[in-house]
């Protein structure tokens, strides 16, 4: 009990030391915000110091889900833009993309070379050599429709 009475401004700003690095080892983007409630929470005991430990934990609880909505609800109506909006989203930069089929497509499913990879298609049965273009995917799996000519 008196372990947690000796709580002091720079155990928050340790707890937010290793949030941070939590962050730069893990990237979710989650931990940085606890760790500025933590910053925050030191802040507020030394501004305070005779605060309790539980307000200090309760401060620390709102703070971070506060910061964390806050962040959300900023994101969402200003998303990030960029030149290269498919740089991560490999699959979908093949959409649009007309292809030779080198193997048939039987049942429904096949596969093919796209590039230095291979992936799984689905649609019309069709045999080796037949062009197809790729309308969408699903997972990993480029759904195709056969090129008319």
């Amino acid at each position: 009990m008196e372990l947690a009475l000796a709580i002091d401004f720079w155990h928050w700003w340790i707890l937010a030391v290793a949030l941070v690095i939590i962050e730069i080892l893990a990237p979710t983007f989650f931990a940085l915000w606890m760790a500025i409630a933590a910053f925050l929470t030191g802040m507020a005991l030394l501004l305070v110091p005779e605060m309790q430990w539980q307000y200090q934990v309760l401060l620390f609880a709102v703070m971070s889900v506060l910061s964390i909505v806050m962040w959300r609800r900023y994101y969402t109506k200003n998303p990030i833009v960029t030149d290269q909006p498919m740089l991560n989203r490999r699959g979908e930069q093949y959409i649009g993309r007309v292809i030779t089929l080198k193997q048939p497509i039987e049942d429904g499913h096949g596969k093919v070379q796209v590039d230095d990879s291979t992936w799984k298609i689905e649609g019309s049965d069709c045999p080796a050599g037949t062009k197809v273009k790729i309308i969408k995917i699903d997972n990993v799996v480029f759904q195709v429709e056969i090129v008319k000519e």
